[in-house]
């Protein structure tokens, strides 16, 4: 393989790694937003958290065919507010697809065909799953966030704890 062929290797194993980072906490978060959440939104809570458990499974897949060993998911992850009832769920729930959104939109970048429709398709659900639970859209999701302060860091999601 030449040195661009493992460049670009590199490259997509170390975005596959930071979406697959990013869907532990997903998973995490839910886990949060499934105990504070009211009733009547469980089961779109509930569907959220199973998603991004068959997304996190696909990633490990992924990073295991290109030669790489899957990131663990952390014991506990700091979020990024208390979440002390419904309405403070609901909030982390789009908090946490907009982050994965924006992971996923790295890939995009790191990635071409078939892995990169996959990664659009992740952008797209993340995306679609925000605006459910916020109410309403952003222009480009996946890059909103780094919109609102370009000189910072992505963050990909909550973060681990400790």
């Amino acid at each position: 393989m030449s040195d661009d062929g493992k460049k670009a290797v590199k490259a997509q194993l170390a975005a596959f790694q930071a979406a697959l980072a990013a869907e532990h906490a997903a998973v995490y978060g839910y886990g949060v937003v499934g105990g504070r959440i009211r009733e009547g939104r469980r089961t779109e809570a509930r569907s959220a958290y199973d998603a991004h458990r068959a997304r996190r499974d696909a990633l490990a897949r992924e990073v295991r065919d290109l030669g790489g060993t899957p990131v663990a998911a952390s014991a506990a992850y700091a979020l990024p507010f208390a979440v002390t009832d419904s309405p403070s769920a609901v909030r982390l729930a789009a908090e946490l697809e907009d982050r994965v959104a924006g992971v996923y939109s790295d890939l995009v970048r790191a990635t071409d065909g078939e892995r990169r429709r996959t990664a659009a398709g992740a952008v797209r659900e993340a995306a679609v799953r925000a605006v459910r639970w916020r109410g309403e859209s952003v222009a480009f999701p996946g890059l909103a966030e780094r919109a609102s302060d370009a000189s910072a860091t992505p963050t990909p999601t909550v973060t681990p704890a400790g």
